[in-house]
């Protein structure tokens, strides 16, 4: 079986949308055997801090077995004879080491970014300022880690109209790092291909592959939902068109399939509404959580 990592991922820190925590994110994909897995909340890195230590601390044991076995190593190649125990034991390590290095779990700094339809600073009364295209945005390494923050702030200083929104002027200008996903229903491709607008798609996916490169991707998602088999169909052309890459998720919100109605209630909580209204906001089909390896595989075997 393929490793596979969750990208998407929604914890308690998606205020009223995220139902997982943090501690139960992580559990899980490490016993799944997953060597790591992201979190992208909504607008916000608010639980970043939270996630690094946690990782932090369960990576603690075989880094700290690493580091003796390391001390070892250079201990038996200093001396200048070595016993057939010794000589057996020095080559017994490396494969020790590798051995610990695979149990080392790797957090993934992202954020779903709200990028503003009209500029971060349009603040009209039209509703399509009041929040944006959802954008996946994950740290490749420390730069990136960087200039994630410096967008989500500034989102929240200088784009905040309804929702904290960056735009493609701040893309452009901290891109370096960073990598992107064209994310869920409510990202600008998916919205483009629904719309029937599939060379207004294409023109906005070339234009995230100037900025990003091949830090961009296509998202492709299958919760059940008949719009994302139609976008779907519509990113598998634009990849083969483009060369753009391909990349599989699923819109994580809660931990287990049985919390979806714990995660419908969060919903009603935000959006004001009741378990009984019939045309609330809700999440349908009940898959939205973290899907294990085995299940990305058996859903997504037409994409290897």
């Amino acid at each position: 079986m393929e490793p596979f990592i969750h990208l998407h991922v929604h914890t308690q820190y998606s205020l009223l949308d995220g139902q997982a925590s943090i501690d139960a994110l992580i559990d899980k994909a490490q016993k799944d055997g997953m060597p790591a897995i992201a979190v992208t909340d909504h607008g916000v890195m608010f639980g970043i801090k939270e996630f690094f230590n946690k990782v932090s601390k369960k990576n603690g044991k075989p880094l700290g077995a690493i580091k003796d076995y390391e001390k070892e190593l250079k201990e038996l190649k200093s001396k200048t004879e070595l016993t057939a125990e010794e000589q057996a034991r020095l080559e017994e390590i490396p494969a020790k080491i590798e051995e610990e290095k695979k149990k080392i779990f790797k957090p993934i700094f992202g954020c779903e970014c709200y990028c503003a339809r009209n500029g971060r600073h349009s603040k009209l009364a039209s509703q399509n300022d009041r929040s944006g295209w959802h954008l996946i945005v994950l740290a490749k390494n420390l730069n990136g880690y960087k200039n994630l923050i410096k967008m989500v702030s500034l989102s929240w200083t200088e784009g905040f109209y309804g929702r904290p929104r960056i735009d493609k002027e701040l893309l452009e200008k901290y891109h370096e790092g960073l990598i992107c996903l064209s994310a869920c229903l409510a990202g600008e491709i998916p919205k483009r291909l629904m719309n029937g607008d599939y060379n207004g798609a294409k023109a906005y996916a070339l234009e995230m592959r100037g900025i990003f490169g091949e830090d961009f991707y296509l998202e492709l998602q299958d919760h059940g939902i008949a719009e994302q088999t139609e976008v779907n169909r519509g990113l598998l052309r634009l990849h083969n068109e483009t060369g753009i890459p391909l990349v599989c998720t699923n819109d994580a919100h809660y931990l287990r399939k049985e919390d979806a109605e714990n995660h419908d209630v969060l919903l009603c909580i935000q959006t004001g509404k009741t378990v009984d209204d019939e045309n609330r906001m809700r999440y349908e089909p009940r898959n939205f959580y973290i899907r294990s390896t085995e299940e990305m595989e058996t859903l997504f075997a037409g994409y290897p």
